[in-house]
């Protein structure tokens, strides 16, 4: 199976339910996850809002396609109330996002698979830097640790002792 790393964000609502209850969700919907990042903690990307966000990394063994798995985490973000906006971004109790998918290097109207932004996301990389420092991204050539060493964004991220 190839290996699935799902990113989970939220700045609203009950955040440690939020995260435990997205998890769960995940595994009933989506696959095992094998590994979970630490809860990082970050400012809002590209809106403001007076709430910062938690984010972690989830890898995940699944047998579903990465078109099944959107579906499952739009029934999952529904679940939390997502409202997707065209063009801009919202406060939310939970954004899930795939951001590899194995090796594959995919792009469609509704997915492009690795995600286009993460290497460019403080808040992704230190994450999934904790749980994959090596893992490859498919069109960079560069592993997620490399990608974070040399990442743009200069974001406070912490990381929280919150344990899920």
């Amino acid at each position: 199976m190839p290996e699935v790393f799902l990113c989970l964000g939220g700045n609203i609502g009950p955040k440690a339910d939020n995260f435990k209850n997205a998890l769960k969700m995940i595994s009933e919907k989506i696959g095992t996850a094998v590994s979970v990042s630490s809860v990082y903690e970050s400012p809002p990307w590209g809106f403001e809002s007076e709430f910062s966000f938690w984010n972690m990394v989830a890898r995940v063994e699944t047998g579903l396609t990465p078109h099944e798995i959107l579906e499952k985490i739009h029934l999952i973000e529904d679940f939390f109330g997502r409202v997707r906006k065209p063009g801009g971004y919202l406060s939310r109790e939970m954004d899930i996002d795939i951001l590899y998918y194995g090796n594959l290097s995919a792009e469609t109207p509704d997915l492009t698979i690795p995600h286009p932004l993460l290497h460019s996301r403080r808040f992704v990389l230190l994450p999934l830097a904790e749980i994959a420092p090596g893992f490859e991204h498919p069109l960079l050539n560069l592993d997620n640790q490399h990608l974070l060493e040399i990442c743009p964004d200069k974001s406070d991220v912490k990381k929280l002792d919150a344990r899920l």
